[in-house]
């Protein structure tokens, strides 16, 4: 055999190995992060602020669904302790779908549906019902942590037009 295929074929069995080795984590990895997401939804049904900050990073951030930027623990803490004081005191968040895709060992990424009924938003800002979070989540000392929270309200999906919209049927004119 030639020597650049004996080092093409060790080249790719240590990619498989070592491909085969990082997959096994996984199973591990999506059960701890579901758990993030079953634990995101006991501490907001239970209206608890520092349950629901304790989840993320020192540093992480939140854009919620109206892109608010809420940046660091602490801040995420107080705003939602205002927030439950009215707002989502009567709420309730059901996590309906978790999907984790790994960057790396320590960084994934969260695709996170949720419902949720009985908030009370203000005029202007539409009641959350249903949505996805788009979450980066760290592996530190062994415990994932969530870095960096995108949400957004969604609605079910429609085809997009084809063309124009119709024009509107002029009417017939009428001379003095």
């Amino acid at each position: 055999m030639n020597g650049n295929f004996l080092k093409t074929l060790t080249l790719s069995l240590v990619t498989v190995v070592a491909g085969a080795a990082f997959g096994l984590d996984h199973g591990q990895d999506e059960a701890e992060i579901r758990n993030v997401e079953k634990r995101q939804q006991e501490a907001w049904n239970q209206h608890d602020a520092r349950a629901y900050a304790s989840l993320f990073l020192d540093d992480g951030d939140i854009v919620n669904v109206v892109g608010w930027w809420w940046k660091g623990r602490a801040e995420i803490e107080s705003k939602l302790t205002d927030a439950y004081a009215y707002v989502f005191r009567e709420s309730a968040l059901t996590i309906t779908d978790v999907q984790s895709k790994f960057l790396t060992p320590e960084i994934a990424v969260a695709h996170v549906k949720w419902t949720m009924t009985g908030a009370r938003t203000p005029k202007g800002i539409p009641e959350p019902q249903q949505g996805i979070q788009i979450q980066v989540l760290q592996k530190q000392a062994g415990k994932w942590l969530i870095a960096s929270f995108q949400n957004t309200n969604s609605i079910p999906e429609r085809p997009f037009p084809k063309g124009p919209p119709p024009a509107p049927e002029s009417a017939p004119s009428v001379k003095p």
